[in-house]
C-alpha cells in the first residue's frame, strides 16, 4: 500500500522548458487549482489514515443524497471527483478540511514521483495497432492478409489455441502508472505541477501524482 505523499489533478497537456545549458526538457502540466481537502480518515474512527481530496465543483443534481449530506456535514463545496490517498498521521495533520493543499509542501523540484492515469480508449483494435505486429508480406500475390496476425493454432499436441496469445481486442482505456518521473518545476501561485516526461491520459483527464516508491538510490 502506497502511503507516500501525493495529490490528484487535471492533466492540461505537454509543453517544454529550457534548462540553463540550453537543452530542451519536455514536461507534462498538471493543474491542481480546483483541489481541496474534503475529509480525513483516522485510525480512531476508520481504522486507517487517509487524506480525502475533491476536485471540480459539482451541482447537487449530479450527486446522490448521501454525497450531498457528506459534503454539507464537512462544510465544504461539493466536488464531482473524490479520491482517498493513504498517508501517515504526520502528513495528515498538515491539512485542514476545506483548505487547498500547497504543492510546495508536498513536492520538491527534482523529486522522483509516480504518475497514474487512464489511457486514451482506442476501441476494438487489430494486432498491428494493438501489439505492433509487422503484418504479412506485401508481394507474391498477397490478398487481404496484410494486417492479419498469422497462425494462432498448434499441431496435434496440444491441438488447441494457447491462452494469452496477442490477438485483436479492446485497446486502451485502462489504468496505467509511470514510475520514476521527475518534478521539473512547481508553480505555487498558479497551482501547476510540471513533471518531466509523459503521463497517461488525454487532456483534462484525472491523474494521481505520488512520491516514488521505487526511486533508485545512487550508491557511493
Amino acid at each position: 500500500m502506497n502511503t507516500k505523499p501525493g495529490i490528484i489533478g487535471k492533466k492540461l497537456g505537454m509543453t517544454q522548458l529550457y534548462k540553463d545549458d540550453g537543452t530542451v526538457q519536455r514536461v507534462t502540466v498538471v493543474d491542481v487549482s480546483s483541489v481541496i481537502v474534503v475529509g480525513k480518515r483516522t485510525k480512531e474512527k476508520d481504522g486507517y489514515t487517509a487524506l480525502v481530496l475533491g476536485m471540480t465543483d459539482a451541482k447537487d443534481k449530479h450527486l446522490t443524497k448521501a454525497q450531498q449530506g457528506s459534503f454539507k456535514k464537512a462544510g465544504v463545496a461539493a466536488k464531482r471527483t473524490v479520491r482517498e490517498l493513504r498517508c501517515d498521521e504526520e502528513f495528515l495533520g498538515k491539512f485542514e478540511i476545506g483548505a487547498a493543499p500547497k504543492l510546495d509542501e508536498i513536492f520538491q523540484v527534482g523529486q522522483i514521483v509516480d504518475a497514474q492515469g487512464t489511457t486514451r480508449g482506442r476501441g476494438f483494435s487489430g494486432v498491428v495497432r494493438r501489439w505492433s505486429f509487422a503484418g504479412f508480406v506485401q508481394t507474391h500475390g498477397t490478398h487481404e492478409y496484410r494486417r492479419h496476425g498469422g497462425s494462432i493454432g498448434t499441431n496435434m499436441t496440444p491441438g488447441r489455441t494457447l491462452p494469452n496469445l496477442k490477438m485483436p481486442g479492446q485497446y486502451g482505456n485502462e489504468t496505467v502508472s509511470i514510475l520514476n518521473l521527475r518534478v521539473a518545476r512547481i508553480d505555487a501561485e498558479k497551482n501547476l505541477l510540471l513533471i518531466e516526461g509523459g503521463i497517461p491520459g488525454s487532456k483534462n483527464q484525472l491523474v494521481t501524482v505520488r512520491s516514488g516508491v521505487k526511486a533508485r538510490i545512487k550508491k557511493g
